[in-house]
């Protein structure tokens, strides 16, 4: 029997997605200027306010206001009727020293042995039911708040749109787990105050299915354009007016949107958030390492859907083990523990190993806290950071690593594909 499966997203605006880029832009200041860096920090937003907490064990000395203000005025918080605006915010810092108590867990020696930052579970998932390897649900929300974010910077084709929003897809799939039409949108924007409400929400309606869907379907493949029907039930501010939204309307935290960063809700969650954490912090850098894993497996040929869980305890290097589910999609003739001991053999999975494969001590994290870590495009970028302390750095890094089909070939060897 067909089923119906959702997943959603929220917009750069949003309040825990305002907190996760400032948590992420620290992090990646402190990595230009001291790649050692240890950093675990976390972000509260609220109205006319910013607070920062965490523990951090750097030789670089930030000014931590001037970057929380700059993530917030790229994200759009430029107006003061917003309550909420980058230049004027207040901004305090409980930024303290990490403990060393945890760090001696962590550092060795031998940087091979690095122990992991904390114990856990993290789990990589992917499909073959994009082109990306992601879930399609997730993938469509994002998109829609990504062309929405463009449209509201063009202010051209729709000029009242605020910073803040939400999306949320559901698909209809058949009963071999192949999508076939779009069965819901539900999208809720903030937007600037109108005379009348009646009219307001027609305007919003309209403008969100006749301009913002069509630029989001023109960035699909024909047969994903099809699943976009006359019968999609669209639900577009449902509640009415959302003239008060982003930290204003609801306070916002780091790491509060854990399933809009990675699947979607598919596969599964350790529960570790990213933002604010440095990569010695395997509830991120294991994360991303399975994703890795996960997608160059689907991509060889493996199977067409894959989960894989690692787990660690604080300061050990090894990790306790490798899961993986093939979901009954495996093609290589091996059950899903013989899988697993195959991917051991390929993929070192010591915090270390990790760290050097991914290049995850580059500054790279404040592009991956807004419309999801993963799924996203592989590319190398020039980033410049200043400090009043020090001469500005400027790096070539490579963004979303864990993205690269760079293992395909040694898998395909592994399992004679």
């Amino acid at each position: 029997m067909a089923y119906l499966f959702t997943s959603e997203s929220v917009s750069e605006g949003h309040p825990d997605k305002i907190a996760d880029q400032i948590s992420d832009a620290l992090i990646d200041n402190f990595l230009a200027f001291d790649p050692n860096s240890k950093v675990a920090c976390e972000t509260l937003v609220t109205t006319g306010q910013v607070v920062l907490a965490g523990e951090v064990k750097s030789d670089i000395y930030l000014d931590v206001q001037k970057i929380a203000r700059d993530v917030i005025n790229r994200i759009g918080y430029t107006k003061s009727e917003y309550m909420f605006e980058g230049n004027s915010c207040g901004v305090l810092s409980a930024i303290h020293e990490q403990s060393a108590d945890i760090n001696q867990g962590v550092d060795r020696k031998t940087p091979e042995e690095q122990g992991a930052g904390d114990q856990g579970m993290m789990f990589g998932y992917a499909t073959n039911e994009t082109e990306n390897y992601m879930p399609l649900a997730l993938d469509l929300s994002h998109m829609i708040l990504r062309e929405l974010a463009a449209l509201r910077r063009e202010n051209k084709d729709i000029t009242y749109l605020r910073p803040d929003s939400k999306s949320q897809v559901t698909i209809e799939y058949s009963d071999d787990n192949v999508p076939q039409r779009i069965d819901a949108i539900v999208v809720s924007t903030q937007h600037d105050d109108f005379d009348e409400e009646e009219a307001m929400l027609a305007k919003i309606k309209s403008d969100i299915i006749n301009i913002l869907i069509p630029r989001v379907k023109a960035q699909l493949k024909p047969e994903l354009q099809k699943l976009f029907t006359s019968d999609i039930k669209y639900h577009i501010n449902p509640t009415g007016k959302f003239v008060i939204g982003g930290p204003h309307g609801d306070t916002g935290l780091t790491g509060r949107k854990i399933i809009v960063d990675t699947y979607g809700g598919k596969g599964a969650h350790g529960g570790g958030a990213f933002s604010g954490k440095d990569p010695s912090k395997v509830d991120r850098s294991a994360a991303y390492a399975t994703r890795h894993i996960a997608k160059n497996m689907v991509a060889a040929g493996v199977a067409d859907e894959i989960l894989v869980q690692v787990s660690y305890a604080i300061g050990v290097a090894a990790p306790m083990g490798i899961y993986i589910n093939t979901y009954g999609t495996s093609k290589v003739g091996m059950t899903d523990g013989e899988i697993a001991k195959k991917v051991e053999e390929l993929f070192d999975m010591r915090p270390y190993a990790i760290e050097q494969r991914l290049k995850l001590r580059n500054p790279i994290y404040e592009e991956s806290a807004a419309y999801g870590h993963m799924g996203r495009k592989n590319e190398k970028v020039t980033k410049t950071f200043y400090s009043p302390y020090r001469e500005p750095v400027t790096k070539e890094v490579e963004l979303f690593t864990w993205e690269k089909l760079d293992y395909v070939d040694k898998i395909k060897a592994a399992f004679g594909l």
